[in-house]
């Protein structure tokens, strides 16, 4: 919990400069048997982050990255929509699953592909993953043509715009992937396996860990979280943009990472603080135009304020900072001169 103190005092931060600029921030109201309000929106526009930032949780926790989540996202969305297109009705929940199945399917054998090159042909992950970042988006070009594909699906538009049980959607997908994560990584001993890979994956190989079969899971995993977020967002505007469809969610995602203090050398991690983290960063997004930031000044405001969570977040930081600022400690009196001063 002391770990997260830091992240919950930023979010709590942040929370509160837009009660203070946002009138009934903090009200939420039921329309249509459906819950409105600021915090409901952060949570909804914030599900495809959280979503990609729990799969990059663990690929970091094995010491690693992976850059072609976004990459993923387009491919993901794009190959959706192509398919509903090709429906005879886009309305058919069969149809809509089967697509939203193959979308699914190719993100996954992407991540397998991502964890051969890290696992077994030994490429360095940033290099493996990159490669993936440049050519997937060529790919959801392919797949869409160079066009924006619309789609007209009442089914599709459920997954990341429609609401279920008063909630968005969006959020219940969150909870049963947040809660199916918790369960293998928490209460099954895959999460003990993904730090000690992490941590020194010579060392646990030798000690009979499968660490390949590990890593090859870990980037499947992170790419089916990311074909996810591609199938929300491009539910949620009814339409797959291969170009810029999930553009820099990577570096979000590795952000809500850190922020949730998660270690990029590896070994343990922090699924709450990594929902922490995404929280901090769409609130983030929310105050920046809530307070007016002129949209020039956006990614630079948005840079500084992350720095500053990180710095303040940092151990070391804190202890360099605040010990400077103490006064010295009167310097030690030896035994012998204490005998003097009393003679």
């Amino acid at each position: 919990m002391k770990r997260l103190a830091w992240p919950l005092g930023m979010l709590a931060a942040l929370l509160l400069v837009n009660l203070i600029f946002t009138d009934h921030f903090f009200q939420i109201e039921i329309k249509d048997g459906h819950l409105y309000g600021s915090l409901i929106d952060i949570f909804r526009f914030g599900a495809p982050l959280i979503l990609v930032a729990l799969g990059m949780t663990l690929v970091i926790a094995t010491s690693g990255i992976d850059l072609s989540v976004g990459s993923v996202v387009a491919i993901s969305g794009a190959m959706a929509c192509l398919q509903i297109t090709s429906l005879s009705s886009q309305d058919s929940i069969g149809g809509v699953l089967g697509a939203a199945g193959i979308a699914l399917g190719l993100a996954v054998a992407l991540g397998v592909g991502n964890g051969f090159l890290v696992a077994v042909i030994g490429i360095q992950p940033i290099i493996a993953t990159l490669i993936l970042m440049v050519a997937g988006r060529g790919l959801a070009q392919l797949i869409s043509d160079g066009q924006i594909i619309t789609v007209n699906s009442a089914p599709y538009k459920l997954i990341g715009g429609g609401y279920w049980l008063t909630l968005p959607f969006g959020i219940i997908i969150v909870a049963v992937v947040l809660a199916l994560t918790a369960f293998f990584t928490r209460r099954l001993a895959l999460g003990l396996l993904i730090e000690s890979v992490g941590g020194n994956a010579e060392a646990s190989r030798l000690s009979g860990i499968r660490s390949r079969g590990i890593l090859i899971v870990v980037y499947a995993f992170c790419a089916l979280c990311a074909g996810i977020a591609g199938l929300m967002i491009s539910s949620n505007v009814s339409s797959a943009d291969g170009n810029n469809a999930g553009l820099w969610i990577e570096l979000d995602a590795i952000l809500a990472v850190v922020i949730g203090g998660t270690s990029l050398a590896g070994g343990r991690f922090s699924l709450s603080g990594t929902v922490l983290g995404a929280l901090i960063i769409q609130t983030l997004t929310t105050t920046i135009y809530s307070i007016g930031v002129p949209p020039e000044t956006t990614l630079l405001f948005k840079a500084l304020v992350v720095t500053i969570v990180c710095l303040l977040q940092s151990p070391a930081f804190r202890a360099k900072v605040f010990r400077n600022r103490r006064k010295p400690a009167p310097p030690a009196v030896s035994a012998e001169e204490k005998v003097t001063v009393a003679t």
